[in-house]
């Protein structure tokens, strides 16, 4: 699962940068307070990289989606690239855990079969 958590946090990295790029074309948003609000993103995004295997990292990860999604407010294109990386969150949770537990059970039978 941190595999393809990661890859969607990495990319949601990017995506923020490119975002607050956007944002500052508009003149009702201070450059501080959208490099601000932007910043504070991109380090949850890496540092969820790697707390996503710990408890409360996946639904930390699902405040950082709903965060990308309402920042269609401010940039209109956020609110369908958030909804597309929600889609891309959920999928990297869930068929990250059934390859964590194929692997699992992969290595329990390896483990029976050599003793």
């Amino acid at each position: 699962m941190r595999t393809l958590c990661s890859g969607t946090l990495i990319a949601e990295f990017l995506i923020i940068g490119f975002a607050g790029l956007v944002a500052m074309k508009d003149d009702d948003l201070s450059t501080a307070m959208v490099w601000t609000v932007c910043g504070v993103a991109m380090l949850l995004s890496l540092l969820l990289c790697g707390l996503v295997t710990r408890p409360g990292g996946v639904a930390l990860g699902w405040v950082l989606q709903l965060g990308l999604v309402a920042s269609g407010f401010f940039v209109p294109v956020m609110f369908v690239i958030g909804v597309l990386f929600a889609g891309l969150w959920w999928s990297s949770v869930h068929f990250g855990r059934k390859v964590d537990e194929a692997k699992a059970r992969f290595a329990a039978e390896a483990e029976g079969g050599a003793a």
